[in-house]
């Protein structure tokens, strides 16, 4: 009886016993996605471990489960996904992506600026239509930073207004955007556009200056800052990573911050994100309607900054080509990247990637600081 009761008590402590249909549906939605980042080589370094995570939440739950009474207990990722709540991961990945980064072509040609706002436009589309769907102010915010295709800005919003219970929604939705960049944005580029529109050669970008690299994420810090404090965490980490980038005297800490602490935080992160996404969080109609809004935010992002590129165009006699305003929303360098294969595409001989590195910076800065602006409204800091 010993033998069977120990077997018995064994058995049941398999999964198997535990899962629901739920918790098998989004372990087969972490194989597919899994499948695209191996197989379609779709963004790996994101969907690797946001697969995995999701993938390990929902067949051992407890994996994130909270710190109980007295601070005992606490699966493993819940305390990775503390740091994305306190705000602490999203602003490493942005330093890391600060170090990463040229902002010579934004220095070069400050009209990107233009393009990059532009393409902001997908963040109240959003937030508009999220409205629309019955959610919150707040809730609403979180969502639409989904529209520039930033999936730290993303984590960081949604957990400074409280929307930790769609954070996993969002960040997934986010991230899987960014991921399929280069599959969404060309149609919506080439319908907006004429042949002869994307075969246009944009003038080479002017040298910048060794002081300028290092003043410009000096002065804009102290600006953006000044008019809105509460963008300081990512715009701040941003230009600091950069700076130890461009100043050329802290080269072991450009090295860190660009590789080893940023893919550390990113697999923190992502596991982390992943984890949010068990059965009961991620099966509803809020992230449904979250992940529609998403797209549709994502594309009127595109569509807005190309729209403005051929605006642009028009009133440069034709020296824009309008394929580098879809480059304005924050999946850098994917978006930059899209531009390019685009623009190629009609001309071979055609080089836009430089071009398109500086709307896509600029829609960096951005998101960031549409996050910060509905920081503000909230009166969150």
């Amino acid at each position: 009886m010993y033998i069977v009761e120990t077997l018995d008590n064994l058995i049941h402590q398999t999964a198997f016993f535990n899962l629901t249909v739920g918790n098998y549906i989004m372990i087969v939605v972490a194989l597919v996605f899994l499948y695209l980042a191996i197989g379609r080589g779709f963004e790996p370094l994101l969907l690797v471990p946001i697969a995995f995570g999701m993938l390990l939440v929902n067949i051992y739950p407890d994996i994130m489960a909270p710190v109980g009474e007295g601070g005992a207990g606490g699966g493993l990722l819940y305390y990775f996904y503390l740091l994305d709540e306190w705000a602490i991961l999203p602003s490493l990945i942005f330093m890391g992506v600060g170090a990463m980064t040229d902002f010579g072509p934004l220095i070069a040609n400050p009209k990107s600026f233009l393009l990059g706002a532009a393409a902001q436009f997908g963040i109240f589309a959003a937030y508009f239509g999220a409205i629309f769907l019955g959610f919150n102010d707040k809730a609403a915010a979180a969502i639409s930073i989904i529209g520039g295709a930033d999936g730290p800005t993303s984590i960081f919003l949604a957990g400074k207004l409280g929307q930790t219970t769609l954070m996993g929604p969002i960040a997934v939705a986010a991230y899987s955007y960014m991921a399929l960049v280069p599959i969404i944005q060309p149609p919506i580029m080439k319908l907006f556009t004429t042949e002869k529109e994307r075969k246009i050669k944009m003038g080479q970008l002017r040298p910048v200056s060794k002081l300028e690299k290092i003043l410009f994420p000096i002065v804009v810090t102290v600006v953006v800052a000044l008019i809105l404090p509460t963008t300081a965490p990512l715009v701040g980490m941003l230009m600091l990573g950069n700076l130890f980038r461009e100043s050329g005297v802290v080269r072991q800490l450009a090295d860190t911050a660009s590789n080893a602490l940023m893919y550390i935080v990113v697999i923190v992160l992502g596991t982390s994100v992943g984890a949010t996404t068990s059965a009961e969080a991620f099966l509803n109609w809020d992230t449904i309607k979250i992940v529609i809004l998403g797209l549709v935010a994502f594309a009127f992002g595109t569509a807005a900054g190309v729209l403005f590129g051929k605006l642009m165009c028009v009133l440069t006699k034709g020296k824009v080509n309008p394929l580098i305003g879809s480059a304005g929303v924050s999946a850098v360098p994917m978006a930059a990247r899209v531009s390019q294969k685009v623009g190629a595409e009609a001309d071979p001989t055609n080089f836009l990637l430089m071009h398109a590195m500086g709307p896509n910076v600029a829609g960096v800065i951005g998101t960031a600081v549409a996050a910060g602006t509905f920081m503000a409204v909230f009166g969150v800091f």
